[in-house]
C-alpha cells in the first residue's frame, strides 16, 4: 500500500469483501508506472450505524481527488455507497451487485422473513476450530481460504455486515458502475446479474483465483473511455 500520494498517478482505493482483509488483494499488481493502490480495511461499526453513515466515515479515507474505487462482493456495495462523497474517476465492483434486485432469491426470502438474524455468526469467530471438524479436501482447503483471508472475526461486526447486506436497497442506481462478474459465482448467481463484463469459470473469490485476468484487464478498464 502506498503510503505517500504521487499526483501524476491514478489513485486507487480498493475495499475488500464481508469479513475480509486486504489481503485478498495481494495477487493484484497494477502497474506502478501509472497507478498508485490504496488498500482499504473494514472498520467496526458505531452501534446500529446505518451503511449510509459508515460508507461516509469510509469515504474519509479516500484523500485522493478523483479516485478509483474497486469493491469486491460487500465492498462492492460499500463503495457504490461512498460514491455519493467522493468524485471517483470510476467505480469498480468485483463478484457483487449493483442493486438488491441482483441479489438471489434466498437473500430476498431472507430479509422478508428476517431469517439472516438466526446466523450464528459467532462459530466465525474461531475459524481454527472450525477447521477440525472439517470433512473432505475441499472444505479444508476453504477453511485455509478462510483462515487467511477472513480476519474481521468481531461477532458484532458480522451481524452488522450480514444485516446490511440483506436490507441494502441503493438509493439511486449508479449507471457508471463497470461490474466484473463470474459465470460460476455460487453467492450472487450469473443469471441474476445485468449489464456486467463476465469472467468465464469465476467464483465468487475470483479475485484470488481469476487475478491473471483481472491483472491484464483492470488497467484498460480504469484508463478507458
Amino acid at each position: 500500500m502506498a503510503l505517500t500520494m504521487d499526483t501524476n498517478k491514478i489513485s486507487v482505493y480498493c475495499m475488500p469483501g464481508l469479513a475480509a482483509s486486504s489481503l485478498i488483494f495481494e495477487r493484484i499488481a497494477l502497474p506502478e508506472s501509472v497507478f498508485e493502490v490504496h488498500l482499504l480495511d473494514w472498520e467496526l461499526p458505531l452501534g446500529n450505524e446505518p451503511l449510509t453513515d459508515y460508507a461516509k466515515r469510509m469515504s474519509e479515507k479516500v484523500t485522493a481527488p478523483n479516485p478509483v474505487l474497486i469493491g469486491v462482493s460487500f465492498g462492492g456495495i460499500l463503495v457504490q455507497e461512498m460514491a455519493a462523497f467522493l468524485n471517483p474517476l470510476k467505480v469498480i465492483i468485483i463478484s457483487s451487485v449493483k442493486s438488491n434486485a441482483e441479489f438471489p432469491l434466498r437473500m430476498k426470502i431472507a430479509k422478508t422473513t428476517k431469517a439472516y438474524k438466526l446466523i450464528p455468526t459467532s462459530i466465525f469467530a474461531n475459524i481454527e476450530k472450525l477447521s477440525t471438524f472439517s470433512f473432505g479436501k475441499s472444505i479444508t482447503q476453504r477453511l485455509k481460504l478462510y483462515e487467511r483471508y477472513l480476519l474481521v472475526r468481531e461477532v458484532h461486526y458480522l451481524d452488522w455486515a450480514i444485516e446490511n447486506v440483506i436490507l441494502w436497497e441503493p438509493k439511486q442506481l449508479n449507471q457508471n458502475v463497470i461490474h466484473i462478474h463470474g459465470d460460476a459465482d455460487e453467492v450472487f448467481p450469473i443469471e441474476n446479474i445485468k449489464k456486467c463484463i463476465v469472467v468465464k469459470g469465476g467464483t465468487h473469490v475470483m479475485i484470488l483465483s481469476k487475478y491473471k485476468w483481472l491483472n491484464e484487464n483492470l488497467p484498460l478498464l480504469i484508463q478507458g473511455n
